[in-house]
């Protein structure tokens, strides 16, 4: 972390084991996502400031790419792999890893593949990896400097390709606003 100039805090080891799930007993999906929203955006506070994200917009991208947490990336074994922004591991990616079926679109049609995810041992630790990977990438300069416009960020990140979803700038932008409507914060 110290390594990119970001300096990132752990959270307490209660609130790290806790896992950001739009899932609760008894709550309704209203209730779920916001204690959703509420876990990831304290988790994001102090690294999307350093770099000068929303930490509202880091939430909504991590409850678009999970479900809301309900369709996070799993370990083999069905643990966690603690990935909620569905990070690929590239060929620099030098730690651990998943396999999962997911769907990419090529040439603007859905197709099925089973492709290669960073795995982490927590959420801070995963929340983290996203932050440096949009402060230290050049594909993402753009969405990083819009981090605080809604639509630019979304713009900036689909046309920087994170995803190959061609809605996918559309589906964000409608998910920060709903973040930004349930967490109150701009």
């Amino acid at each position: 972390q110290k390594a990119y100039g970001l300096r990132f805090r752990t959270p307490a080891p209660a609130a790290a084991a806790e896992a950001p799930k739009a899932t609760a007993t008894r709550a309704s999906p209203a209730e779920a996502q916001k204690s959703f929203l509420s876990k990831v955006v304290d988790m994001a506070r102090e690294p999307a400031a350093a770099v000068g994200l929303s930490p509202v917009f880091v939430a909504a991208q991590a409850a678009l790419e999970s479900g809301w947490g309900k369709f996070e990336i799993r370990n083999k074994d069905g643990s966690s792999a603690h990935n909620l922004f569905s990070i690929k591991a590239g060929g620099n990616w030098s730690g651990k890893t998943v396999d999962v079926t997911t769907t990419e679109y090529v040439n603007g049609q859905p197709v099925k593949r089973v492709e290669k995810f960073r795995a982490y041992d927590s959420y801070a630790e995963g929340l983290a990896d996203y932050v440096k990977l949009l402060a230290t990438s050049s594909r993402y300069t753009e969405a990083v400097a819009k981090g605080q416009d809604a639509k630019g960020f979304s713009q900036a990140l689909a046309k920087a390709g994170y995803a190959t979803d061609p809605a996918y700038s559309q589906k964000l932008s409608r998910v920060i606003e709903k973040a930004r409507a349930v967490t109150g914060e701009a």
